[in-house]
């Protein structure tokens, strides 16, 4: 199985010139954890994460309201805390070396990308959907199994 048979392909994205309220509210909104940044040719140049954006906020250190730490990251453009370095893997790497990194360096995701290009991205949830696909066929399976047997 290959990593373009899991990942998502239609990803939200930020430019490194916008602000971390943004990330935030696309992240709130979207129920996501990662934005990746890109160019304006659509290459990866970083990865922006929900833990990156609690590094950066003081609200919780200094007491601030809401607002206060709103105005705080709206200042704070996204190339100042991303990821600059992400791993990153292509659409035609096997998904078990994907898994297999994650697991080792405990990735939440990884950007798929393709000649320098952004593709896509896979998360720990599209992993975890793809083995409960491969987990329900083996578990009917072993139940039929269990009851041919109780037959005896």
């Amino acid at each position: 199985m290959k990593v373009k048979d899991v990942m998502q392909k239609d990803v939200l994205t930020l430019h490194k010139g916008d602000f971390l309220d943004v990330a935030e509210n696309i992240m709130t909104l979207g129920r996501i954890r990662h934005l990746p940044i890109v160019d304006e040719k659509g290459q990866l140049i970083g990865m922006v994460t929900q833990r990156d954006l609690l590094r950066a906020s003081v609200a919780s250190v200094l007491g601030l309201s809401k607002t206060a730490e709103r105005d705080w990251l709206a200042a704070i453009p996204v190339d100042q805390v991303m990821t600059k370095s992400a791993v990153s893997v292509g659409p035609e790497s096997e998904l078990a070396d994907a898994v297999d990194l994650m697991v080792r360096r405990k990735y939440g995701c990884l950007p798929v990308v393709e000649d320098g290009r952004l593709v896509g991205l896979l998360t720990e949830t599209d992993c975890l959907g793809c083995l409960l696909n491969l987990l329900r066929p083996a578990a009917a399976e072993l139940g039929r199994r269990q009851a041919t047997d109780l037959e005896c």
